[in-house]
């Protein structure tokens, strides 16, 4: 759960436990907020100097190095956790940093147990973690939501830096399954008729195909927690931080591979016009799961697939270019889904590499 304490700065879960028990025998509290906090800004300070005015004491739970990784994607973080905290208790505000290693804060708060738990402007208390918010709610621990400093990150910050460089085309691609759209991408940009590089692979699926695709490619494969069990659903937390790490990457076009989850704002309008979607039917025929077992049932005689914008609907953005492809008449569920996978695999990087001409 935890990074044992390497510096004098770094505090265990349980010197922050028993600090926690000394606040509440004199009818005190303590406040713990949590995040990576690799390069401080005013932002930072002006929520920390917030927090601290709710109770008697603030402790902060950084995420540990190998977390943040996994969280934020290669580079980062810029700061070790060492560094971090350092930075950190050098504020008047802060009085303990503790490091956690899991992708979630959930095993720290239940370790530390505090009496308030704050979070940024861009979450709600419905909007947490499913896991964190069922813990804060059994434990009777305050959620207070505080005000951001707008266009104050650290992955704004990252990303003004990475703009001043002369790198080509950037692409994001998220899938959930085997990943062989994903290697169809990649083969082109290996041949250098994509028109750009891919950037970062995500998957929401540990274990997933398209994972060991992107290390079989050398491009980084980065596991996105969706934050519920709930199906085709990605929380608002989990958006955020997708949101967030595409921008510190400099990705100017998300591509979706057979992601099975619903996108939502605030990577939808960040990333306005500028995410694809492939979808194995004529579309507006047969939106949503499983449209190829619905065009057998449907007895239609042609079929296809469709690279679409992606907006607040579910298959409903514009339609960028289709491929037909006939439905034979002994044609089993298999036997048409892979005539159409060829004719994906033909269509999409074309269309990829058409989109990315037209960037700004």
């Amino acid at each position: 759960m935890t990074q044992s304490p390497s510096t004098p700065f770094i505090s265990s879960p349980e010197e922050v436990a028993a600090l926690r028990e000394d606040l509440s025998r004199e009818g005190k509290k303590l406040v713990l907020t949590n995040g990576v906090f690799d390069i401080l800004h005013v932002g930072h300070v002006r929520y920390l100097n917030e927090a601290r005015t709710l109770g008697d004491a603030l402790v902060v739970a950084i995420n540990g190095d190998e977390s943040v990784r996994e969280l934020k994607g290669p580079g980062r973080p810029v700061n070790t956790a060492s560094d971090r905290a350092e930075m950190l208790r050098a504020l008047r505000c802060v009085d303990l940093v503790v490091v956690f290693e899991d992708r979630r804060a959930t095993a720290i708060i239940d370790a530390i147990r505090p009496h308030i738990y704050t979070k940024g402007g861009d979450y709600s208390p419905e909007s947490l973690i499913d896991e964190e918010k069922a813990l804060l709610d059994r434990l009777g621990i305050e959620i207070r939501i505080l005000a951001l400093v707008p266009g104050q990150s650290t992955s704004a910050t990252l990303a003004k830096l990475s703009g001043e460089d002369t790198r080509g085309r950037r692409i994001a691609i998220l899938g959930s399954g085997r990943g062989s759209n994903a290697r169809a991408i990649l083969e082109a940009a290996a041949a250098g008729s994509l028109g750009g590089e891919v950037a970062a692979i995500f998957s929401d699926t540990k274990g997933a195909g398209i994972l060991e695709v992107a290390s079989e490619f050398g491009v980084p494969g980065l596991l996105l927690d969706p934050g519920t069990e709930k199906k085709g659903r990605l929380t608002d937390a989990s958006l955020k931080e997708l949101a967030d790490r595409l921008l510190a990457l400099g990705i100017d076009l998300v591509v979706c591979a057979g992601f099975m989850r619903v996108l939502r704002d605030p990577v939808l309008s960040r990333f306005r016009g500028r995410i694809l979607n492939l979808h194995p039917s004529l579309l507006p025929r047969h939106p949503g799961l499983n449209p190829v077992a619905k065009t057998l049932a449907a007895g239609d005689r042609e079929t296809g697939c469709t690279v679409h914008l992606v907006d607040s609907g579910v298959d409903t953005g514009k339609i960028l270019r289709q491929e037909r492809v006939p439905v034979l008449e002994n044609d089993s569920l298999e036997s048409l889904t892979s005539r159409i996978h060829e004719a994906e695999h033909r269509l999409y990087p074309d269309v990829i590499a058409e989109q990315l001409s037209h960037l700004p």
